[in-house]
């Protein structure tokens, strides 16, 4: 028993920065296992919206230099600079198309981004984009005077909001609200603004919410039973 025991181990003349002289330490024989590491390519599958071209009307004029895109139309100008992800190129047949430069997984998020981006903008130039929101509750009224938006919300004072120069506002029926415009992100944003002064809330629906808004209701809390 102990003559296999000895049969495990042998003699190293080993030297360590740790331990010293290491004569007539005993060590394990080891066995040597390698371990290979497979290398696997990720495939990035093109986006489906991204591979769609872009029409441009005819009243639409468009601007290429480099990554730098402008777009002007009846409506107004805009401009949009790509990463160096994806590229815009311009067809034989006058539409656009964006493509990736390169085939990692954030130029397929990019991808589909600015090819949306990018047909926001030709709408926005030629036709226009609009948001609406309805005012609901006793007293909720809203107006526009000159270059600001006026809303009464319940509060002690009316809320006044000056309106952008590149954005139309209206108010039908005092309780109607019609933000439009040719930048989608910037009629987006004056949109949620007005909302945010008075949320519609659960239970009786009162606020500001966009037309197309779906409330969800919660029941009152039940009264005692006698």
């Amino acid at each position: 028993m102990a003559s296999s025991l000895a049969s495990n181990f042998q003699t190293s003349n080993f030297r360590s920065v740790f331990l010293g002289d290491g004569r007539g330490f005993r060590a394990s024989r080891a066995h040597v296992v390698n371990v290979g590491f497979s290398s696997k390519t990720v495939e990035c599958k093109e986006s489906r919206i991204g591979k769609q071209p872009i029409a441009v009307p005819s009243n639409v004029t468009i601007t290429l230099a480099g990554q730098d895109l402008k777009v002007k139309g009846p409506l107004g100008e805009l401009s949009l600079t790509y990463p160096r992800e994806v590229e815009v190129k311009k067809e034989d047949s006058g539409s656009l198309r964006v493509r990736k430069t390169v085939e990692t997984r954030r130029a397929n998020q990019m991808h589909g981004l600015f090819r949306t981006l990018t047909d926001n903008m030709i709408v926005g130039v030629s036709k226009g984009f609009e948001k609406r929101l309805q005012l609901i509750g006793v007293g909720y009224r809203a107006m526009v005077e000159g270059k600001e938006l006026v809303l009464n919300l319940g509060f002690s004072h009316p809320v006044r909001m000056e309106i952008p120069n590149d954005l139309k506002v209206k108010v039908e029926e005092n309780t109607r609200i019609i933000v439009s415009g040719y930048d989608k992100s910037n009629i987006g944003q004056f949109a949620a603004t007005v909302r945010k002064w008075r949320p519609p809330e659960p239970y009786k629906g009162k606020g500001v919410k966009y037309a197309d808004e779906v409330v969800r209701r919660k029941e009152g809390k039940a009264g005692k039973k006698k």
